[in-house]
């Protein structure tokens, strides 16, 4: 096949050659009409039929128009041979991931009853479609129901049918239903499905969850779809791209409380006289107690997949907000179980203070009439962005108003900021596809965790702080993006088993696995780079412009690009595509000389430098030359460089004009004083300095008035931990950075610092010297801390002392400084004796219990576990749930592993997961416990996230070779599909780490020893 793929390039590329008009179209017909004839071959004829009209397209259209007579021949060919080459040529049938478009929905009309008490859901759905092609069958999806009737009616054909046989595709999901008479194109109709399911605990499609009311458990039902599971609540044409309107009608007892996506406009219970359809009264009736009738407005057109419902018996709290654009009143509530309610006031008022603000910025109002929140007790993912009804898991929306902690805060904050940002990203204009699910998510995480919190108080489109702002001033979100998103997506990133941001995922059984740092952080890190390139102002101008462009449809990459594109006049595509469609980031190498800086780029990876076929990616700009003279013309930049150094008359000032267009180039700059690429951290790439260098820039990042701020002091933390674990420069070298910055005082550098330590101790955790020396490096860098900051946390301080104070206190906790472990073992034994926890103050809630679990027996155990079952807030479920991992008890630790199957909900396995995980104790009885159980979690979590997460939990702190092929051996004759690539990332997490472990023990013993001797 390769060789016959090579004769079809030689005559290909003859075709090319000899077409004397350049222009695009007329070369893709030659070529297209060459590759459709070239062999008998049928499969080779099918692949070069499919791929010959693309291969024009792929080479031409990122080449602006005016400059395709540039454009030369030959080059063609080559790029032509390269794309013919690499194409593969197995043929796919491309209905074989995605639904016909035979009919398209263009109205549903659901009508579900839901029984709390039989725990069931029933009733009928009738969607109204187009008939693009004729057809004789209808093929939508529908999962884990029970389809009853259905009917087809014809507006063409006059008249109804039922059809003559259904079909039934379990692993796509789809129902196919084949009919007698075909329907023909150009025509409407309408299919009516009656359907019945179980409200089970899967937490995906329509799905019970529960609560404790006065010792009994009390259930209520909600929806979660996204990725695929509308279709587990009725059958639907469950795809992005396929949007409709809906009009939700719900049946419930008439004590509990409907929800859906629009308000209710009408509401009744069921009597003898109640004026309801027959079929509303048939499915009201069989079942005692009083039964109502609820009936919500139509939505604008959506996506399946942001279309929710909820029954049960819910409180609210309410605020309505102005409209900036609309000058309409919008009212927001907030609902979840009546012992919590009081816990949900602060999320409310982020909502209240984010969505005006939204509709001001993207200068797009928001099209519903209301936006509501429940808040749920079993829930898969942290939040969902359901249109007018966002849903999520009480630690993201709850919080005590009295006694309310830092990270409290801050989650509740942007995951509710977060949410109400996909009202326009993801729901008023959606992606075509899920490889483009970072439009959603990469958006919604820059927007609701960065610019619109803080960074947009001083733009010209505002002209007040924003609320978010006022609420919270020493917020530094920005900042803290270094760590909480770009560290995070850098260090996914680096592995060979990563992805693009933009991911090809043409299978929906596999979508869940893509929800992860790369679609959420590095797609926010990338866009936030973008935004500092071309400027804040221009950026969401542009962001404005696609909103609009695409209101209530459907959009791809160059949507976005081309809004940008418009609004700043360059050429957004070249600059940023690699960054999206390529695995990886770039590692950029400093040298310095006679006039300057030679900057040389590189692919990053953690298990060390890249081989020759894994660094073949350049982030360039695409060039390309005249026949004429063979020169080259610079289409646009690709990496900007950020570079800060020291101007003419002594100031310091960024230059972002610079930017890195080849393999390496040199820049002009004065060496003679301190200079800093990535200057604010706002590169999605690391820096390497020669070890000269970087000695300077340590020394003056040490300094009390720095020239470097504190997102280069993060940065340079984060980079050169990740830098001598991929072997690019010493750990030796990176341990001294973080000791010239012993005297920061900033919170933000300092959980650089400790995240990083913390780091080196899980890797060397079957090194006890090593760790003993590591913390007792950790003891002095903390300790000092805690001794000046204390344990008590007063009103008057700041929040970064608040972070600060609590950080010192965990870490030198963790490094068993044994005056905070008895002082926190002192606050613990209050709350064990008396059952009053007001000596543990919030911020320090969950290192307390931790320590109190970690050095008490029994009893200490009981208390975190009465914690657990009755906790005041879920920040102390959280806290105790974790603490029960951290017992040194080896039958404590037994008890923790029966809970996991006996007492832990499913949303809540990770926390037990991750507290075991800490312990060094339980680490390897952990990894066990997964593979003896590995039947039994796989069919509890297989439907939705949190198997790839108890993988990663259950493995990822391995770190020797034995490890590796003890793993590799155990998943040999598993399905892994479902979470592969958390299992691909975890094999690379061990490798790394083992050669991590190899390459640097001897350096690391010889700075500890140095370091010992300095003290």
């Amino acid at each position: 096949m390769h060789a016959s793929k090579a004769r079809i390039w030689a005559s290909c590329a003859e075709v090319a050659r000899t077409t004397r008009c350049r222009s695009q179209p007329s070369i893709r017909h030659a070529v297209s009409r060459r590759l459709s004839t070239q062999s008998s071959d049928g499969p080779l004829r099918a692949w070069a039929a499919h791929s010959g009209r693309s291969l024009v397209t792929r080479i031409y259209n990122p080449i602006p128009q005016h400059r395709l007579s540039f454009y030369p021949i030959r080059h063609y060919c080559s790029h032509l041979q390269d794309l013919i080459m690499a194409t593969p040529t197995k043929t796919e049938n491309p209905d074989q991931y995605r639904l016909s478009t035979d009919v398209k929905p263009l109205h549903y009309d659901v009508v579900i009853k839901t029984d709390l008490e039989a725990l069931t859901f029933s009733g009928f759905v009738k969607t109204s479609f187009d008939v693009v092609r004729d057809t004789s069958t209808i093929t939508l999806n529908s999962a884990q129901l029970n389809l009853g009737k259905v009917t087809v009616y014809s507006d063409a054909l006059k008249s109804e049918q039922i059809p003559t046989g259904q079909d039934f595709d379990t692993v796509q999901e789809r129902a196919t239903f084949n009919l007698s008479t075909a329907l023909p194109a150009g025509s409407k109709g309408e299919i009516k499905i009656a359907f019945s399911g179980e409200l089970t605990g899967s937490m995906v499609g329509y799905y019970k969850s529960s609560w404790e009311d006065e010792g009994k458990t009390r259930n209520y039902a909600l929806t979660q779809f996204e990725p695929t599971a509308a279709r587990r609540a009725f059958p639907c044409w469950d795809e992005p791209l396929l949007k409709a309107t809906f009009g939700i009608t719900m049946i419930s007892r008439a004590e509990t409380t409907n929800l859906s996506n629009m308000p209710a406009i009408s509401e009744e219970v069921i009597e003898v006289n109640t004026n309801v359809s027959e079929e509303i009264r048939e499915l009201a009736s069989g079942s005692e107690g009083k039964w109502k009738v609820t009936k919500f407005e139509n939505t604008p057109p959506m996506s399946t997949y942001i279309v929710a419902v909820a029954n049960g018996e819910f409180k609210f709290l309410e605020t309505s907000v102005k409209m900036p654009l609309s000058g309409k009143t919008i009212p927001l509530r907030i609902y979840t179980t009546p012992e919590v309610i009081h816990q949900a006031q602060f999320a409310l008022d982020v909502k209240a203070a984010a969505l005006p603000l939204y509709e001001k910025i993207f200068n797009v109002e928001y099209p519903l009439p209301k936006l509501d929140t429940l808040v749920a007790h079993d829930f898969d993912a942290g939040a969902m962005e359901n249109w007018g009804l966002i849903t999520g898991r009480t630690s993201v929306f709850l919080l005590d108003p009295e006694r309310a902690d830092q990270a409290s805060k801050k989650r509740v904050a942007t995951v509710q900021s977060h949410e109400v940002a996909h009202m326009w990203f993801g729901n008023i204009t959606t992606m075509e596809w899920w490889n483009y699910l970072y439009l959603n998510e990469g958006f919604a995480t820059l927007m609701g965790e960065v610019i619109i919190p803080v960074s947009l108080s001083a733009s010209p489109l505002l002209h007040y702080n924003p609320p978010l702002l006022r609420i919270f001033p020493e917020w530094r979100v920005d900042s803290e993006f270094i760590s909480d998103h770009l560290n995070r997506a850098l260090a996914l990133d680096a592995k060979l088993s990563s992805h693009p941001v933009e991911v090809d995922c043409p299978d929906a059984n596999h979508i869940n696995q893509i929800f992860d740092a790369l679609s959420y952080s590095k797609a926010a890190s990338v866009l936030r780079m973008l935004s500092n390139y071309v400027g804040e102002e221009r950026f969401l101008k542009g962001v404005s412009l696609y909103l609009k462009k695409k209101l209530f449809a459907n959009s791809k990459t160059h949507d976005l690009w081309e809004g940008i594109g418009s609004a700043t006049g360059l050429d957004i595509p070249d600059l940023m595509e690699n960054w999206i469609t390529k695995i990886g980031f770039p590692v950029l190498t400093v040298t310095e000389e006679a006039n300057g800086i030679r900057v040389r780029q590189d692919r990053f990876l953690e298990s060390g430098p890249a081989e020759p076929k894994d660094n073949e990616t350049i982030w360039q700009d695409r060039r390309f030359c005249t026949e004429a003279v063979d020169a080259t013309v610079v289409l646009g930049p690709n990496i900007p460089l950020f570079i800060l150094s020291a101007q003419a008359g002594g100031e310091y000032s960024v230059d972002k004009t610079a930017i890195l267009q080849q393999r390496d180039q040199v820049y002009p700059i004065d060496t003679s004083k301190n200079y800093k690429l990535n200057a604010n951290t706002v590169g999605v790439y690391r820096v390497l300095y020669t070890p000269e260098r970087l000695v300077k820039i340590a020394e003056e990042a040490g300094k009390k008035d720095s020239i470097f701020g504190v997102n280069d002091r993060v940065g340079l933390v984060h980079d050169y931990l990740a830098l001598s674990k991929a072997g690019l420069a010493k750990l030796s070298s990176a341990l001294t950075v973080v000791d010239k910055l012993r005297n920061d005082t900033e919170f933000l550098v300092w959980d650089g610092i400790g995240e990083n330590l913390g780091g080196l101790i899980s890797i060397w955790w079957e090194h006890p010297e090593i760790v003993d020396q590591l913390n007792a490096f950790r003891r002095s860098l903390f300790t000092p801390i805690v001794d000046r900051l204390g344990y008590e946390f007063n009103e008057s301080d700041s929040r970064d002392v608040k972070l600060l104070r609590k950080l010192a206190i965990t870490q030198a906790a963790g490094a068993k400084e044994s005056k905070v472990i008895d002082e926190l073992k002192s606050r613990f034994a209050h709350l064990v004796q008396t059952g009053d926890d007001s000596k543990i103050p919030s911020d320090i809630m969950s290192v307390t219990f931790s320590i109190g679990v970690k050095y008490g027996g029994v009893e200490e155990y009981e208390a975190a576990l009465r914690a657990h079952d009755k906790p005041k807030t879920p920040m102390q479920k959280i806290a105790a749930m974790t603490a029960l991992g951290n017992t040194q008890d080896p039958e404590l630790l037994k008890r923790t592993f029966d809970s996991i199957s006996t007492k832990a909900r499913d949303q809540d396995i990770m926390y037990y997961f991750a507290g075991l995980a800490g312990n060094f104790k339980s680490r390897r009885l952990l990894t066990s416990y997964f593979r003896d159980h590995y039947q039994e979690l796989y069919k509890r979590f297989e439907a939705n996230f949190s198997m790839q997460y108890l993988v990663k939990y259950s493995m990822d702190f391995l770190s020797t070779k034995e490890d590796l092929e003890t793993t590799e051996a155990f998943f040999k004759d598993k399905d892994t599909s479902k979470y592969i690539q958390s299992l691909n990332q975890t094999l690379d997490t061990i490798r790394a780490k083992s050669a991590y472990i190899e390459r640097s023990t001897e350096d690391l013993r010889e700075w500890l020893k140095e370091w010992e001797n300095r003290k």
